[in-house]
């Protein structure tokens, strides 16, 4: 796996949005906090653009991303917003430039695409990370850990052990990012392979029968069954009929019906997904997961 240069002070970073609209107003916490860092923030065309719920068109869009790629002074993109739009983009980017000249690429949710796309093609590391929008709501540890990462530091987690969890030890890259966009990849160029690997799967606003398919179509595919892990992030805000329509199963225990008959270890409740603690990953990167009473996640 290949990693882009760590930052260091006075370099140049890029907020681009490549999903859905939003103002120079909602990212001015990330910008005053980047140029707190010592960074120099450089705003994309698409911030203030608008198509209907996009960030301007798919053309603008895909101008802006690719303008900020093929910058060499620009060493770290940070995306505006999730929602909806990048799998619009992916294959009109060119990504040569940017394997001569690789920069950090970070967000999350929507963002999936990219890091799934960067692993499936480029075998190129990326960051699953809080985005601009997020900056003003995000705890602590969120903001933190993306600088950390951003500045070339190696991090580690200690969190507290949940009742679902299948203790164990396992080492391997990590992959994975939103279950939705996940499977809306599955097929593509940009689908990912996850034998030997730690998958990780986080979600929002989706009804628990959704998120029964997409556990289905994960296992029918193959992607469950050679892992090497499994992490669970968080599953915000997921919906359920009525009284006499219900499903029946949280969304972790659906996740733990469709990998019981693995042996590999299982986390659920990292703290990484759409909540105001979003800790940082590394996707593509080597980990090491130790889960008994708590869980130990470590970046090797």
């Amino acid at each position: 796996m290949e990693y882009p240069p760590s930052l260091r002070a006075h370099d140049k970073v890029a907020i681009v949005a490549t999903a859905r609209k939003i103002s120079t107003e909602e990212i001015q916490p990330a910008i005053e906090m980047m140029e707190g860092w010592g960074l120099e923030v450089i705003v994309g065309k698409s911030v203030n653009a608008e198509y209907f719920q996009f960030a301007g068109d798919d053309e603008l869009r895909i101008n802006d991303f690719q303008e900020m790629l093929d910058d060499e002074t620009i060493k770290a993109i940070l995306f505006a917003r999730g929602g909806y739009g990048t799998v619009r983009l992916i294959d009109e980017i060119d990504w040569r430039n940017f394997l001569k000249h690789p920069k950090w690429l970070c967000g999350f949710s929507d963002i999936t695409v990219i890091h799934s796309h960067l692993s499936a093609l480029y075998n190129f590391a990326s960051i699953h990370s809080l985005m601009a929008l997020n900056f003003e709501t995000a705890s602590e540890g969120s903001i933190e850990s993306l600088k950390e990462v951003l500045f070339g530091e190696k991090i580690h987690y200690t969190i507290e052990g949940n009742d679902l969890n299948r203790r164990g030890e396992a080492n391997g890259i990590l992959c994975g990012g939103n279950l939705s966009v996940l499977y809306s990849l599955n097929g593509t160029a940009s689908d990912i392979s996850t034998e030997g690997k730690i998958l990780f799967i986080e979600d929002i606003d989706e009804h628990l029968y959704h998120v029964d398919r997409m556990m289905v179509n994960l296992k029918r595919s193959g992607k469950l069954e050679h892992l090497s892990a499994l992490i669970a992030g968080t599953f915000t805000g997921m919906k359920n009929k009525d009284e006499n329509n219900r499903f029946g199963k949280s969304a972790y225990e659906i996740i733990a019906e469709h990998t019981e008959e693995f042996d590999y270890p299982v986390c659920f409740g990292f703290p990484a997904g759409h909540e105001a603690d979003n800790r940082t990953l590394v996707m593509g990167a080597g980990w090491e997961l130790k889960i008994s009473e708590s869980v130990k996640l470590i970046q090797v």
